[in-house]
């Protein structure tokens, strides 16, 4: 494909996005609509409850060749950061050469919201509706000044299932979406069809819109605005029964969402009224490129007791 007509097949999908997203709103259900959880009234784990032997089994049987692809970004000064967090590592030197051999020690002072830099994994402390968090703990009896008490990271463990990635971009013809392009339920499944592939329950859906090709180099696009899934996607998604929901964008949803009166609808859909994980910030080009579309998936977030989430470091693993 030739750069014009990658350059002409964006400005389409700039059209095609606007015009179709412009009558979808959302108001966020009631607690006694969506409590007790579908995993029971007090759970914590959400989609983690997927985790079983079966379904890391299950999960096995897609690797083939042993080729290991890191999704994780590198934590470092000069990544892409939104505005109110902070990211510093320090070195230090911490003890004099010791004994006949000189030894010497150095260690490092990290200083971040290291539960939301990076390559990110959201869990339900995240996010609210109003005061009420996931299957309706409030946020007030649950805040403390040392993370919260319920609902913490600490909580979801290790996880392993088949990862599926849905290349909307491939899809559409170009290297990248557009920068506010919505990706709508038709592209998903149109997506799926394209790869022969179907979803199940407790999969891990990734989305690869080919805006990670901007982390490091124009850091201010990247975190300004972005393609993404929104209202109809989201709840699409939900209605699979995955894990998590995963892409190579800070938020998952588009940015600036079509609806000017919302306000990231999407994490609220995900993690407050389903209980499905978020995972930002994945680094998905040469995944893409090879075209893996169906994998094995290792994400373990750190036990931050009572974070709102943790920076990972996934593993596809085909």
């Amino acid at each position: 494909m030739t750069i014009t007509m990658r350059t002409l097949s964006a400005a389409a999908l700039v059209c095609l996005g606007a015009s179709g997203a412009a009558a979808q709103t959302w108001n966020p259900p009631g607690d006694s609509q969506r409590c007790p959880s579908k995993w029971g009234a007090g759970d914590q784990r959400g989609a983690a409850n997927h985790m079983k032997p079966e379904t890391v089994l299950r999960a096995t049987r897609l690797i083939r060749t042993g080729q290991v692809f890191e999704l994780g970004r590198r934590l470092e000064q000069g990544m892409p950061i939104q505005s109110t967090r902070t990211f510093e590592l320090h070195t230090k030197r911490t003890a004099p050469l010791a004994g006949s051999n000189r030894r010497g020690s150095n260690e490092e002072v990290v200083l971040a919201e290291i539960g939301q830099v990076g390559t990110q994994f959201d869990v339900f402390a995240h996010q609210t509706i109003g005061d009420s968090l996931y299957n309706c703990f409030k946020l007030d009896d649950i805040a403390t000044r040392n993370g919260f008490s319920k609902l913490g990271v600490e909580n979801i463990g290790a996880l392993m299932t088949r990862g599926v990635l849905l290349d909307i971009a491939a899809l559409k013809g170009v290297e990248m979406l557009p920068d506010t392009y919505e990706i709508t339920v038709a592209d998903l499944q149109q997506a799926l069809q394209r790869q022969q592939l179907t979803l199940q329950p407790g999969d891990a859906v990734i989305l690869h819109t080919g805006w990670g090709r901007l982390w490091g180099r124009e850091n201010d696009r990247y975190m300004r605005v972005n393609p993404g899934i929104d209202v109809a996607a989201s709840e699409w998604l939900a209605r699979q029964d995955p894990m998590l929901i995963g892409a190579d964008t800070a938020p998952i949803n588009v940015t600036p969402s079509p609806d000017a009166k919302l306000s990231n609808p999407v994490h609220q859909i995900a993690l407050v009224v389903n209980g499905i994980f978020l995972l930002e910030n994945l680094r998905l080009d040469e995944l893409a490129a090879q075209r893996v579309y169906e994998f094995a998936l290792v994400v373990e977030p750190l036990k931050l007791v009572g974070a709102t989430g943790s920076t990972v470091a996934p593993i596809a693993i085909r």
